[in-house]
Parts: C-alpha cells; structure tokens; sequence
C-alpha cells in the first residue's frame, strides 16, 4: 500500500453509498486497478485534512467477512495483511439492521473505526430517527451522519477519522458475547493460538473463524507451527457444539450476532409510525397482509384473466381477419400448386394463428409488470 500520514479503508454493503463517499473525499485524485492476483477491482484515493495526507481504499462492497466470496475475502485481507490506520463503516441508515451485521464483524477485527450513517436523509423520508450518539455507545466508535449525494458531512467524517486516529488510535474494546459454551471454546482456541509467536491476526477473531470452520482461517493454521493440532481440537470442538445446539456453530455464532443487531437497532431508531411511510410502504402492507393477501391475489388474477381475453378479443379478431384476407388475396392471384398450399395453410394460415394471440400476450405481460 502507498505510503501516506493516514491509511483508511472504506467498507460497507452494496449499494450503501461508499464509492459516493469515496469519491466526494478524493475528487480526483484517485486511480483504478486490480487486486494482485484476482480481478476484483482497486481503487483508491488521496485527500488532505487540516495538514494531513490520507490514502483513502474503497473496499469491495460486502454484507459479511466470512470469506464466502471473493469480494469478502478481498476485504478482510486487506484489513488484516495491509493494516490500515482506521476503517470507515459506511451504513444506509434507511437499512441500518442489515447493516449493522458487518460493523459486527469489522468490530471484531479489533481496529480503530468510525461509522458513517448514510443516506440519513432518506432515513427520516420514511419516518426513522436514528439516535447515533447512543449508537456510538452501544459500539464504542464515533458515528457521523453523512449525505453523499449531497456531499454532506464530509468534513464532519474527516474530522472524526484524524481525531480517532489521534486519540483512540488502540484496537477498541469490542467482544461479542456467543454464551458461555461458544466462549468456552473460543478461549481454548485462543489460548492454543497464544503459543504461536508472529500471528498477524487478533487471536479471538482468529479462534472465532476457527470455529465458524472459515476455510481461510484453518488454512493460514495449517501452515502455522503447531497448527495440526489446533485444527484437530477445533474438529472436535465443533462437534460438541453441533451437538449442544443441533445446528453447526457458525449457524448458532451468525444467530448471535443477527440477535445482538436486533437489539442495537431496537434501542437507536425512534419510528414515527404511518407518518413518514411512502404509498408504496402503505400498498405493500395492504398486499402481503397475512389475511387479505391471498384473497387479494386471487382477485387480481382473476381480474387480469378478463381483462387479457376481454380487452384483447377486438385487437384479435381484427387480426384474424387480417390473415384471412391476406391468405385469399394470395390464393386468388397464384395457379394451383404446392407453393400454393405452403403459402396460404402453411405460412400464412399458420403463422397468422400465432399472430392473432399477439394482443393477448402483449396484455398478459402489461398486467404482470405492473
């Protein structure tokens, strides 16, 4: 990674707004390029801040760390490997809950961080007031509101990345608890990992994704001194825990952290009710009503029935005798032959039928776009 005062890396989901933020903190001052090795693109950026040079990287946009793609893999391992001095959490907060499941893992890499609530403004259209102070105290970083289409509170997140640098520039204090039988585990592995000297990965985090059975994880021990027998106690580890909770662990650890979400999110966001609910909002909820949904769909179906035949029975007839008009001009002008036959019975006759349910499939198709 170039050499620069401050390294950041921006992650979040897609679609979260993170290469808006991107590019409203580098202008143009950016390239692109390639990841060594893979195809998954880089890009990244420089900007100055009060005095400061900051090497701004544009992670893949990911909903989780588990490795389970390329892009995800991409992302933890520069996190990990490359060491940047603070990740920037970008979050839609109009969809602060699906969120708020990758803040969790980034906050258990154990690196400074700042969350940028994002799209605040399209938050409170649909009636959501965040309470980002209590958010920050929930996960101990600072939390700034932005508009990146707008470019709003840019500064605001420059600032608060050069002070957390600054002044909390230490690994935060962040560890989910996963209940006493996951913990029990998790600290057995890490104290087996304790005796590896050189580890370059936070040992909970590490012990966390031995027992999520991360392929990347065990093959990085694999390689370790010692790493054969870690990777045999974590087999039987988590065969003692699939056991307790009839479900793999990592099911058991991700139920966790969906559950701890949901807490944060309860606590931080203030709904308004009706109020700030769009006319689709209020449409979906008439439709997928557990009761009047099914009727509801049975009558749009029906009335779409009719409305294909009933609608589409002129524009039909008026081809139909289109064909037939066309099939005895042909006929009147041609002697008796095959070539006859084949035009007016096979190609006219028989391509004209098909023509004439042209109207009806055009109607069907109407009705199911809208």
């Amino acid at each position: 990674m170039a050499t620069a005062t401050l390294t950041v890396a921006l992650a979040g989901n897609p679609n979260s707004g993170k290469t808006t933020i991107f590019n409203n903190l580098t202008g143009a001052h950016q390239h692109v390029g390639n990841y060594p090795g893979v195809t998954v693109e880089r890009r990244e950026g420089f900007c100055r801040f009060q005095g400061k040079e900051l090497l701004i990287v544009d992670l893949p946009g990911t909903y989780s760390l588990t490795a389970h793609s390329l892009d995800e893999l991409v992302a933890r391992k520069v996190i990990i490997d490359e060491k940047p001095d603070i990740i920037v959490n970008i979050l839609d907060a109009s969809n602060l809950e699906r969120n708020l499941y990758l803040a969790v893992q980034l906050l258990e890499l154990q690196r400074p961080m700042v969350l940028a609530l994002n799209m605040a403004d399209m938050a409170e259209k649909m009636g959501l007031r965040i309470n980002d102070a209590l958010l920050g105290r929930k996960l101990g970083v600072s939390v700034v509101r932005t508009v990146g289409n707008r470019n709003r509170g840019t500064n605001e997140l420059l600032r608060a990345v050069t002070e957390a640098v600054e002044h909390h520039g230490q690994p935060i204090p962040f560890a989910l608890d996963y209940g006493s039988a996951i913990e029990a585990k998790i600290k057995d592995v890490s104290d087996m990992l304790a005796a590896i000297t050189d580890i370059r990965y936070p040992r909970r985090w590490l012990a966390l994704k031995l027992i999520e059975n991360d392929t990347d994880a065990k093959s990085a021990v694999g390689r370790m001194p010692g790493g054969d027998h870690i990777l045999d106690y974590v087999d039987k580890a988590r065969a003692e825990l699939k056991l307790l909770f009839g479900e793999d662990p990592e099911l058991a650890i991700a139920e966790r952290r969906y559950q701890f979400v949901s807490e944060v999110c309860n606590e931080v966001i203030l709904s308004r009710g009706d109020h700030g609910q769009t006319v689709s909002d209020k449409i979906d909820a008439v439709l997928t009503h557990r009761v009047l949904g099914l009727p509801i769909f049975f009558g749009v179906m029906w009335l779409l029935f009719n409305a294909v035949f009933g609608l589409g029975k002129l524009p039909q007839d008026w081809l139909g005798e289109g064909v037939k008009w066309l099939g005895a001009a042909v006929a009147q002008h041609m002697a008796e032959s095959d070539l006859k036959l084949l035009l007016t019975d096979g190609i006219i006759g028989g391509v004209g039928t098909v023509i004439t349910f042209l109207p009806n499939i055009l109607l069907l198709f109407l009705g199911i776009s809208l």
